[in-house]
Parts: structure tokens; sequence; C-alpha cells
């Protein structure tokens, strides 16, 4: 098996250069029609991009990426893959891409019906819980799995019979593999993990709208004091410290990809005070919003493209 893997791994990374090179957008994602399966692509080293990720695998094909958690900082490279199991606020960077060699990677979307199901039928106890981000080498079998899914996305009519036994034969070799115990903390529908993600999903779904703790415990099913200690285990963050990150990365977007102005954001995403909002984003991103928009287009578009603010 293990002879196998270097040339297993060029035919992965060959079926996703081929996909992202016909299909990737300017922002170099190309997704796939399996759905939660997307290629990504990089000619060059990235800007800084803060989200809150939602749980994924990442498959490094080719060049090198780095993610920081809070205080974590996680270097991976071709060969490796990243793991997040809960909605955490992420910092990543793509710091190797070129033109000659771009960064490719594979990501999946995990899939926590699919994980509980194959936790039950596997017999698979639970675990201790631990930080929501690893990195690892590739597991052989995962990489065959991610393989076998490029290709049947060639074969359209074989799509609707094979996708959804793949897809779940991948997240079974991620359970067997070295990031098993960390994708089992993710659990079944009634473990604190699980509460907290509904919870999570409300926040996301309604960040801009006031939501008192009481509502988010409710919906997770737990007392306030209870759903307070295990949001804060599992994303890191306080309830209203994940909110705000929400709002100032959702102001992020809307200032450097639609062109609004920063008071006009700030109201869309759910400040009353502009100058609250300012002082906010700056301590986030470390710059003021006019001046971080400025640096972010910059980067974008070299050559001092305009934007329209509004």
């Amino acid at each position: 098996m293990d002879d196998n893997v270097p040339q297993m791994s060029d035919l992965l990374l060959d079926a996703v250069r081929r996909y992202a090179e016909a299909y990737a957008g300017p922002n170099g994602v190309a997704r796939t029609p399996i759905p939660g399966l997307t290629a990504i692509r990089a000619t060059a080293p990235s800007g800084i991009d803060y989200a809150i990720s939602r749980p994924l695998a990442c498959l490094v094909l080719q060049g090198c990426k780095r993610v920081v958690m809070g205080q974590q900082t996680f270097g991976f490279s071709a060969g490796d893959s990243l793991l997040i199991t809960s909605d955490v606020p992420t910092i990543s960077q793509i710091t190797r891409a070129s033109a000659d060699a771009p960064y490719y990677s594979l990501v999946l979307d995990l899939d926590v019906a699919a994980i509980a199901e194959l936790a039950v039928e596997m017999k698979l106890g639970p675990v201790a819980q631990e930080s929501p981000v690893q990195v690892e080498p590739s597991d052989a079998e995962v990489a065959d799995a991610a393989l076998r899914l490029m290709r049947l996305i060639e074969r359209p009519a074989a799509m609707p019979v094979l996708q959804t036994q793949l897809v779940r034969e991948m997240h079974y070799w991620l359970l067997v593999g070295k990031h098993g115990p960390i994708i089992r903390q993710i659990g079944p529908p009634q473990s604190h993990t699980q509460r907290v993600a509904r919870a999570v999903a409300l926040l996301r779904a309604e960040f801009a709208q006031p939501l008192p703790v009481e509502r988010l415990a409710a919906t997770a099913g737990m007392s306030a004091s209870a759903f307070y200690q295990h949001f804060r285990a599992a994303t890191s963050l306080s309830p209203l410290q994940f909110q705000k990150q929400l709002r100032l990365i959702e102001a992020r977007r809307l200032m450097t990809t639609e062109g609004i102005s920063a008071s006009n954001a700030a109201f869309s995403v759910g400040y009353e005070s502009v100058q609250q909002f300012t002082r906010e984003y700056r301590r986030m991103f470390g710059l003021p919003p006019a001046k971080d928009t400025d640096a972010a287009m910059h980067q974008a578009y070299p050559g001092g493209q305009p934007i329209r603010r509004t």
C-alpha cells in the first residue's frame, strides 16, 4: 500500500488540477457537482483570509498553507490533511504557490449525519475533547477515495448511483485513520458538540440581530451556564465574541467585494454605532475599515482598479 501512495497522490493531483483549471472562478474555487466537494487553485500566495470555518477535511496536493486558530498555528503542505471539526474562527493564508507550481487542494465538507451513523455502526465510543483543528499526513485510503470521487465526476451517468456511497466511504476512512479521534468529537445528534452546532446555525442565520444567550441556550437544549461552557469549549469563543466575528467578517466581505462603505456595512451587519464598528474592526483586522479595504483591493487589483463605495 505504501509503495502506491506517491503514484496515487500524483493521480489525485492531476485530477484536481484538470478540474480546477477548467472550472475555477476568479477566486480559485471550483465547486464540483458532488455537494460539499470543492477543488481549490491559487497561482500566487494569498492575502490573509478571515473566516468562521465549518467542519471540513482539506487535502493539500501541491503548495503550502497556514491556518491560525486562537494561539495555535498550523502549517501544512502537499501530502497533509487539515481537519476542522467545529465552527471555529480561523485566519488562513496560502504561503506557497506560483504560476509554474500552483497551490491545489481538495476540500470535503464533513457530513455530520454520516459521521454519526458510521460511529453507531462501528460501535465507536465517545472521546475526550481535543482541539477542533488538526493537521496530519493524508491517509492513503482517504486519498484513494478522493481520487475515485474525482473520477466519478467525469462519468455523470454514474454519479446518482455511486456518489453517496463514495462520500460515505471517504468519511469511513477519515474515521478509522489518523484523524479519527478528532472527528469522533462531532458526536451523535444529542452530544454537546451537536447541541452547540444548532446554536451556531442560529447565530449564522441571524447574526445581525440581537441574540440573547438564553435563546441560544434554549436552541441547544442546555441551561445558560452549561451552554456558555460548552460553546466556548467547542469554538474557543463566547457566543457574543462569535457573533461579533461573524458580523465583522461579513462587513469586510461587503466592503471588499461589493464596494459598500464602512458605515453602510456596519449598519447592514447589525451595528448601531459606526465608531464602535470601526474600533472593533481595527482590533480584529489590524487596520481601520477604509485602510484595510484599500489594502485588500490593492492586493486583488495591483493596477489600482478603483472600487465604488455606496
